[in-house]
């Protein structure tokens, strides 16, 4: 079975921030998690704010957990807030339902992690992330 090693890790997270550089968007802080929601590689971009890795691991967190984009949670949380912050207090705050983090699928179209970033907007954060996840060869969602 296919999983998510440290190379591949490394690799979504360099695209992610030279795509960040690219665009000209602000200090950014990229995180990778494996398939059972643990930190596998993250960078944090000189000049990113302190919080900036616990909102990119809290966005990639609720992704993995839940198999789906971030984005996606915020459109369900909207119509289910009391949910969304039990799903939140369940997990010590870590759950983040927030635009900027995508799922990342294996050539089984299975669940092999999920990279979030924080730093940009939603949209720029998502971007960034889908930049590292395809440039390593993966699909996402």
């Amino acid at each position: 079975m296919q999983s998510l090693c440290l190379v591949d890790a490394n690799r979504i997270i360099e695209v992610a921030i030279a795509a960040a550089r690219e665009r000209h968007h602000k200090p950014m802080t990229v995180v990778v998690l494996d398939d059972a929601g643990h930190v596998k590689a993250v960078q944090r971009e000189d000049g990113a704010s302190m919080l900036r890795f616990d909102i990119a691991q809290g966005k990639a967190y609720a992704a993995v957990g839940m198999g789906v984009a971030s984005r996606t949670l915020l459109e369900r949380a909207k119509d289910n807030p009391a949910f969304f912050g039990a799903l939140s207090a369940t997990a010590e705050g870590r759950f983040v339902p927030q635009t900027g983090a995508v799922v990342i699928v294996g050539a089984q179209g299975q669940v092999l992690g999920a990279v979030g970033a924080s730093g940009g907007t939603g949209d720029e954060d998502e971007a960034i992330c889908i930049a590292g996840v395809e440039a390593a060869g993966f699909t996402h969602r």
